[in-house]
């Protein structure tokens, strides 16, 4: 069984890398990457330093490994944040010194194509940070949301129990990072619905694990950084959240039960699954049209769960994935899910 533990964290004034693993989308879109870089300065106290292909789209998957690499073993810099995800990461992985990571271990930011290096640094023994990257969270139009920002803030510099609370108001509805009006003010945002729950009649504790349910199946199918002594998974609490690019019910089932058959999903004790993003540039759902895809994605889940792991406490619509707000999780540390309290708490 790998041992994890928590990094040290950043401090304000501290310097933090900000590095692009997956895709250089800052050099197509840089306002929403300025904007970040301008929050974690202001907001945060710190000060951002970029590697050389964090703004460069078509970098090599060496190119963004020496990023990391660079970024690990400078002892001036106190923690990484990604930029944003991408859809190649996988092909980094192999590049990746886990030894020179392992001995410089810091606390790293990211979501979506980032699962990868999430996966990767809880496999070397780091604790991770599920979510807050530069363009879409701190690059948020107008001001960062609340629940975002407190969050972020808190796994950054402090140690200790943080409470999740549902969303008081959420938003999945982008605008065009390229048209500058997009800035002028914050996004239009709908009341929260709360979180669902299922078989909440208990209280359970684990390390984290998952992240998006696409990237997860392409490092299944790779059998890359996916452990095969499974008892490397029991008790833990799964994380899963799909992705913009709206995967249809039967692409999560599929997925969800190519899981079950392997063994993976039996093993953890909860389930959160973040709230469906349901509107993208590509698939403008109307309301009606969200709900559908909502509620098909919620159905498909809990098929999988009844076959493969129908006593798995689970809670939906937790607002860690690709919607707005999005709450930081520990990926390998602690989180607690109180099923007759109706409370999600992590330790950053």
């Amino acid at each position: 069984m790998t041992t994890i533990s928590y990094p040290p964290k950043p401090s304000p004034g501290d310097r933090v890398a900000v590095i692009s693993p997956g895709a250089g989308l800052p050099g197509l879109f840089p306002r929403p990457h300025e904007l970040g870089l301008e929050r974690l300065r202001k907001e945060y106290g710190l000060e951002p330093v970029e590697y050389p292909a964090t703004r460069t789209m078509g970098s090599t998957p060496q190119e963004r490994a020496d990023d990391i690499h660079a970024a690990f073993a400078d002892p001036d810099v106190r923690a990484v944040i990604a930029s944003i995800g991408g859809d190649d990461q996988i092909t980094v992985l192999p590049l990746l010194d886990r030894e020179l990571i392992r001995a410089n271990p810091k606390p790293f930011f990211g979501m979506s194509d980032n699962t990868n290096l999430l996966v990767y640094l809880r496999n070397s023994g780091i604790v991770a940070y599920h979510g807050a990257t530069v363009m879409c969270e701190l690059g948020r139009p107008g001001a960062m949301h609340p629940q975002t920002a407190d969050s972020l803030r808190a796994a950054l510099f402090t140690s200790g129990e943080y409470e999740l609370k549902p969303a008081e108001r959420w938003n999945d509805v982008n605008r065009d990072w390229a048209d500058p009006a997009t800035f002028d003010a914050e996004p239009d945002t709908r009341p929260g619905t709360g979180w669902t729950w299922v078989n909440a009649d208990r209280s359970v504790e684990g390390r984290s694990w998952g992240g998006n349910l696409e990237i997860l199946g392409w490092l299944l199918m790779a059998d890359r950084e996916i452990s095969h002594d499974l008892g490397e998974y029991d008790g833990g609490v799964l994380l899963l959240e799909t992705s913009e690019e709206l995967p249809s019910a039967d692409e999560v089932f599929r997925t969800l039960r190519n899981m079950g058959e392997r063994g993976l999903l039996q093993r953890f004790s909860a389930l959160l699954m973040g709230r469906a993003k349901t509107w993208s540039f590509e698939h403008p759902n109307s309301s009606e049209e969200a709900a559908r895809y909502a509620a098909g994605q919620r159905e498909a889940v809990l098929r999988a769960m009844r076959t493969y792991a129908p006593e798995t406490m689970i809670v939906f619509d937790v607002d860690f994935g690709h919607t707005d707000p999005q709450l930081v999780i520990p990926y390998g540390g602690v989180v607690r899910v109180d099923g007759p309290a109706r409370r999600i708490t992590v330790t950053y």
